[in-house]
């Protein structure tokens, strides 16, 4: 490996590369600005994203049990303390066991509770739709009827001059409602 060196002869470090001040954070926010500013000096470089830690497991309960305490009164003074560690670390286990039972049961009933607020959801969306429907069936059958009666006014009509009706058709253009109103509250 070549050592490079600088104009003055210094070992270690490239050349175009300026030191940088060493300053020393003073609160958390200062030096989470620090940690960003680092980060944000070579944008192209991935930043370290670290793994979740790993859920604590008890250790499993042993399958062979060779030292077992009986309840003769010849138990020596230390017996107490391996007693003591080893119902400590049951407790534990057990412990464990119930709150991941406990999470599992949360687990289940949050997505029940996702399902039936999506179902609700699904059933008030098909209510609407089925709404929409009935009205623009409505309005069609209205247009429908109105164009029937047009047209049975039409063939008596066609005797008529033209002149009147130009007028009628001005007449209800007239007649008919503006969509809004100006002014009005």
């Amino acid at each position: 490996m070549a050592v490079i060196k600088e104009k003055d002869g210094r070992p270690g470090k490239q050349p175009g590369k300026e030191s940088q001040p060493l300053i020393i954070a003073k609160t958390p926010a200062e030096e989470q600005r620090l940690k960003l500013e680092r980060l944000m000096r070579n944008p192209d470089k991935p930043a370290p994203i670290p793994d979740r830690p790993k859920e604590w497991n008890p250790r499993a309960p042993p399958e062979f049990v060779r030292d077992v305490m009986g309840s003769s009164a010849g138990a020596g003074s230390g017996e107490f303390h391996v007693y003591r560690h080893l119902r400590r670390r049951e407790y534990q286990r057990q412990d464990f066991l119930d709150k991941m039972t406990e999470k599992q049961k949360m687990d289940l009933d949050y997505l029940d509770k996702v399902s039936d607020n999506q179902q609700a959801a699904d059933e008030r969306t098909a209510k609407r739709r089925k709404k929409r429907e009935k009205l623009k069936q409505k309005k069609l059958m209205a247009k429908k009827a109105k164009q029937d009666a047009n047209k049975g006014e039409d063939s008596e009509k066609s005797s008529s001059s033209s002149e009147e009706d130009d007028q009628e058709r001005e007449a209800e253009d007239d007649a008919e409602a503006p969509s809004f109103v100006m002014g009005k509250r």
